[in-house]
């Protein structure tokens, strides 16, 4: 098993939890144009021109559509179908996974880790941001999310072990917070 190739596929099925389109573009583009990325039929027509043209228009309006408050909530709801969707399109498209990995396994991982990451940024974080700051938070955090996603995208492709080691540093931060919170509420008892 490739393991760096299932380290871009968190990665990238992650990013598409914030935003469905941008690691596809990016995958599609790397794959068009270098050889980083050799995606194995039908997984391949991501390069197409058609395709790269249709997520460079779903990115922009997804880009604006997320900017503003009541337009963005609306977008999250269409999006819960979209960006597990997507996620799953790129682990099981992801650096020969495919060939390595139970497709259903994979596309079921993808459609977990994207939704997951887009569960706790429509629910969690999203609302919050919105009703403390009076919509004026949206913007910087959406810009945020997109700078993540592509930043993410690109360094799951790029640099895999990278994402390794962010997914060692979130589990080992979870687990400290479970540990104190634990500790926390036992010494209060």
């Amino acid at each position: 098993m490739d393991v760096l190739g299932v380290l871009s596929a968190f990665g990238l099925s992650a990013s598409a939890g914030l935003n469905a389109y941008i690691p596809l573009l990016v995958v599609a583009l790397i794959a068009k144009f270098t050889p980083l990325i050799r995606l194995d039929h039908p997984w391949d027509n991501l390069t197409s021109w058609w395709v790269i043209g249709l997520l460079v228009v779903l990115s922009l309006v997804e880009f604006f559509a997320d900017k503003v408050p009541a337009i963005n909530h609306v977008n999250d709801i269409i999006q819960t179908f979209i960006r597990p969707a997507a996620g799953a399109i790129l682990f099981a498209a992801s650096a020969k996974v495919i060939t390595d990995i139970n497709p259903v396994l994979s596309i079921a991982a993808g459609v977990l880790v994207a939704g997951g990451v887009h569960l706790v940024k429509s629910v969690a974080i999203r609302p919050v941001v919105t009703a403390t700051t009076g919509g004026t938070g949206n913007i910087p955090v959406s810009v945020a999310e997109d700078l993540t996603s592509t930043l993410v995208s690109i360094i799951s492709v790029v640099v895999p072990v990278v994402i390794g080691i962010l997914l060692c540093l979130v589990a080992a931060w979870i687990i400290l917070r479970m540990w104190r919170r634990a500790k926390r509420s036992s010494s209060s008892s």
